[in-house]
């Protein structure tokens, strides 16, 4: 298997670092995608202090395990969103926070991202992953009726506020995958293309595909890849279950925890949902992905610590290598 597959710590960010490189080193994992909260990985330090950064790579090293992506989804998270609120301040940490003003949240969010890249670099790793925040998602639902200025707008503050960001990435020669997800800029397939616009396709932009986010929204995860083949920076495999059809379930997840039995989906472990995992590994075959496949554990409904290695087993287990060059030559021979 040429591709290798890494454990995204974004949920186990409660437990030290070194704690989390030993669990997934014991469970077979190559790597991590490694994010940029809790005690993880500060970018503040990351971006200016080699010996912090020796320090985490000493602590891969010790568990054999390497790193292909780091991920700052939280932060991303406000550098666009309006209205900053309550919710921003679970998230984002002190220095970032403030005084909790909006605009200063923002721009200290967008530098946060900028350190991101400059710690990126000094790790050796050429992806980020991670939200963008968005003006418009407020407005999703376009009732009260909602004006195309308005919405042209919400793609223009984007482009305003990412721009000096990627300015940062291509300083330094690391790339951006914006996670396509609900509450972003890019939630589905024409917004996807809408944002792409505004930035003017810069190589800087990309995107993290994360089949769950599609499912839901009866979007065809697989087809999404072949469409963005270009844009497919990074991959995390997450799996998501229906409940839709009884009448009563909905879609949109009627302000009901995880694990409700009530919504109408939920993350579920690997293997466990509705994402046509075949299909979805022969996309990214033909598109040439050779990147990692990166667990994200979200099961609110099953352990952790039982789900993660399980994860790993099916991914091992399914994912498969595109053909050879000789197998073609083989092949159309006859």
């Amino acid at each position: 298997m040429t591709r290798p597959i890494t454990l995204f710590t974004g949920q186990w960010a409660d437990l030290p670092f070194e704690e989390v490189c030993e669990l997934a080193s014991g469970w077979g994992y190559d790597g991590l995608e490694i994010a940029c909260w809790g005690d993880h990985l500060d970018v503040a330090l990351g971006a200016t202090d080699a010996d912090y950064i020796a320090g985490r790579r000493q602590i891969l090293d010790k568990y054999g395990l390497k790193v292909f992506a780091i991920s700052n989804h939280l932060t991303g998270q406000a550098v666009c969103d309006d209205p900053i609120d309550q919710r921003h301040q679970g998230i984002l940490s002190p220095a970032v926070w403030g005084d909790g003003d909006p605009e200063g949240v923002r721009r200290r969010a967008a530098a946060a991202l900028m350190d991101t890249a400059r710690t990126a670099a000094n790790l050796g790793v050429d992806t980020v992953v991670g939200f963008t925040g968005s003006s418009i998602w407020k407005y999703v639902a376009m009732f009260p009726p909602v004006s195309q200025e308005a919405v042209d707008a919400g793609y223009q503050d984007f482009a305003d506020r990412w721009n000096p960001i990627l300015d940062v990435f291509d300083e330094v020669g690391v790339r951006f995958a914006h996670e396509v997800h609900p509450s972003e800029i890019a939630y589905d397939y024409w917004t996807t293309r809408r944002a792409l616009d505004a930035i003017g396709h810069r190589p800087a932009f990309g995107l993290n595909w994360d089949p769950s986010h599609f499912i839901w929204q009866d979007l065809d995860p697989a087809d999404f890849i072949l469409e963005f083949a270009d844009r497919i920076y990074h991959v995390d495999c997450k799996d998501v279950k229906l409940a839709v059809g009884n009448g009563r379930n909905g879609r949109l997840g009627s302000h009901l925890a995880w694990a409700d039995l009530r919504r109408g989906w939920d993350f579920v472990s690997t293997g466990h949902g509705d994402v046509p995992w075949e299909r979805c590994f022969r996309a990214l075959n033909t598109i040439g992905y050779t990147g990692p496949i990166s667990v994200e554990w979200e099961d609110a409904g099953m352990d952790r610590l039982v789900g993660a290695p399980s994860a790993l087993e099916f991914v091992r287990k399914n994912l498969f290598d595109a053909p050879t060059a000789a197998f073609d030559a083989a092949f159309t021979s006859h």
